[in-house]
């Protein structure tokens, strides 16, 4: 594990006077869990040689599985028992039976309940089945438990985008209590995607108040992701505001903020250090101090003055190079060498491009993936899920009617379908028409699903000037639950991209490094890689081992002054590039899992590419007009 800290702080800092909340910064999703899981495991020991009970308030979510599958590792093999533990939930959706797909009792027995030794007794869970004449006694019923188990010892918090904690909505007040409330738009469309369209979402929910959660003798709330970095920061260093429910933990004597880095790129001591305190004026940091420089006075990095760096806080780094015309010398040819056009990049190489879903290639990558074709690059592109969880209903029943016609009409002759298609048909249409909301398809409907998308897949490449011959579909167990949330990476999904790295013997491989799309697929995909990297090169010098060129994908790209390589495009390249994305047609119009970003891939992508290019623009450097990012790792 490796705790993230400011350039100038001593070993056991956790923040600084701008952090109102104490804040771990923790790169690794397993490593916090750990911390968490650990902190729990001893105030649950404690408690069982005391001879009393723990009372753990638990949330549900993506973020904090990862304590939950700790814990359970825990009870295993380590013994660790729950006999002597009560748990409250946080919320649960209104209305929403206790058996449905998905609510929170569902989730927290399939997660964590059904494989420790608690006593179901023990376990609460507002209940979204009540009749809504019963809603408020219930309510008041779930505090007097609290009250009468002696309070909640620990609180484990998520964060919703809004800062919202629980169901705590902006405009809670401090002395709310478990109560009904109605969503905001935001955090309905934050679940979208689970419940397969926004409409879907229940508009109402049970929540612990901001009072109930504040009662907690230590709570530890958790955030992962750069889609949670401006939140982090507005939770940790601003005002406290009803605005912002999360703000109201400053006022609590123990609560501790767990972020990985990608959550905690907005804080001050991460995001500009140099106004904090002292710092170490390594390379890298005075690139970005300079960059950040550029951008506050709306100058080129070449046109930076002594008043610039002086107004700023940045003497300092004009004094370690001696003038500012050396500073800015030194940041401008740094940027400028991590320009790489076509000529510049590699030639003849065995090539992997891992691409999670069947179309995070051409959306990420599409202008540097036909510049490796053209440079005679052996190319294979591996999709390592089906992707079949996003393709909508009506695609399918539009593939089953054009299957049925042809084969009635072209295949038979005119004659009746064959039974094979006509059982197939049946079976499809009946499935389709009973389903509920979120539903997990049929099998059936999930092989047509990924064949819709592997389909659209080879199209994609094709436009890149490669075929179905460099297209491999590794359909990783992991994914392969028909629900959004996915298995943990095992060892068959590891044994898959080992096996074709031993295969194939690339010399370079292009990685996923996007860590933010909505159900964590990017970074478990990451993880089966380089546990299947490890288990191949384990042990091997550096240069036995494939090259690997992380890209960003539908929800960010990475920062000029964090990019190893920066790939310019022509705009006849961005054109392809879109080209290749509109063969994703499953994908198009409206994608079912789209983010908060309400635009089309191809839009989102355009804007961003030409966004690049014109930051390089403004801080003095060429111009092009649009550019891809790369990270060597």
């Amino acid at each position: 594990m490796r705790v993230s800290r400011s350039p100038f702080a001593h070993p056991g800092v956790t923040g600084t006077a701008r952090e109102r909340i104490p804040t771990v910064i923790i790169d690794e999703h397993e490593a916090m869990a750990r911390v968490v899981a650990g902190r729990i495991a001893t105030l649950i020991r404690t408690a069982a040689s005391e001879g009393r009970t723990v009372v753990l308030g638990l949330a549900t979510g993506s973020t904090p599985i990862g304590v939950y599958r700790e814990l359970i590792r825990l009870h295993r093999e380590e013994g660790l028992s729950f006999r002597r533990v009560v748990t409250f939930n946080l919320d649960e959706y209104y209305p929403m039976l206790p058996d449905s797909i998905h609510s929170y009792h569902r989730f927290m027995w399939e997660n964590l309940f059904s494989h420790v030794d608690i006593d179901p007794a023990n376990v609460h869970i507002p209940d979204g089945a009540l009749a809504r004449a019963d809603v408020d006694a219930a309510c008041a019923a779930y505090e007097a438990a609290i009250e009468a188990a002696g309070g909640i010892d620990f609180q484990l918090l998520g964060i919703g985008k809004t800062g919202h904690i629980g169901f705590n909505e902006p405009g809670s007040g401090e002395t709310s209590r478990t109560r009904l409330v109605h969503l905001d738009t935001i955090t309905r469309r934050d679940a979208a995607a689970d419940f397969f369209g926004e409409e879907n979402v229940p508009r109402e929910a049970i929540t612990m108040g901001i009072a109930t959660i504040m009662g907690a003798r230590e709570i530890a709330i958790l955030a992962t992701g750069e889609h949670k970095s401006a939140i982090v920061r507005r939770s940790v260093e601003g005002e406290i505001d009803r605005a912002v429910a999360a703000t109201f933990l400053q006022r609590h004597p123990n609560t501790t903020f767990y972020v990985d880095e990608a959550a905690a790129v907005d804080l001050t001591r991460v995001a500009t250090p140099w106004l904090i305190d002292e710092v170490v004026w390594e390379e890298s940091l005075a690139v970005r101090a300079v960059t950040w420089l550029a951008g506050k006075v709306g100058k080129a990095i070449l046109k930076l003055t002594q008043h610039d760096y002086a107004e700023h806080s940045l003497n300092s780094l004009v004094l370690q190079h001696g003038s500012p015309g050396a500073v800015n010398g030194l940041v401008f040819n740094i940027l400028g060498a991590k320009i790489r056009g076509k000529s510049k990049l590699p030639r003849g190489l065995r090539t992997i491009c891992f691409s999670p879903h069947p179309d995070d290639d051409v959306i990420s990558m599409g202008g540097i993936l036909r510049k490796f074709v053209e440079n005679g690059n052996d190319m294979t592109v591996a999709y390592m899920t089906s992707g079949n969880i996003a393709v909508f209903d009506h695609d399918v029943r539009r593939y089953m009617d054009f299957l049925e016609r042809l084969d009635s009409e072209r295949l038979h002759g005119g004659e009746t379908s064959s039974q094979s298609v006509r059982t197939l048909a049946a079976t499809v249409h009946d499935f389709l028409a009973r389903k509920h909301a979120g539903e997990v398809d049929i099998p059936e409907v999930q092989d047509i699903k990924r064949i819709i998308r592997e389909s659209e897949a080879v199209s994609g490449i094709e436009v890149m000037g490669l075929s179905r011959a460099n297209a491999r579909f590794l359909n990783l167990p992991f994914y392969q639950t028909g629900k959004v949330r996915k298995d943990p990476i095992g060892p068959a999904d590891v044994a898959i991209v080992a096996d074709l790295l031993r295969e194939l013997q690339p010399e370079l491989i292009f990685v996923a490094g996007d860590l933010s799309d909505p159900h964590g697929t990017h970074r478990m995909c990451k993880e089966a890689i380089d546990r299947a990297l490890e288990e191949v090169y384990g042990g091997q010098a550096a240069a036995s081992r494939p090259e690997v060129w992380l890209y960003r994908g539908a929800w960010q790209e990475w920062p000029v002054t964090e990019a190893t390589v920066l790939v310019p495009l022509s705009q006849e390249e961005l054109t392809l590039k879109i080209q290749a994305i509109f063969k994703h047609q499953s994908q198009k119009d409206s994608a079912p899992f789209p983010g908060q970003d309400e635009r089309e891939f191809w839009q989102r992508v355009e804007q961003r590419n030409k966004t690049t290019a014109r930051q390089l623009d403004d801080l003095g450097l060429a111009e092009y007009f649009a550019m891809e990012a790369y990270v060597i790792a």
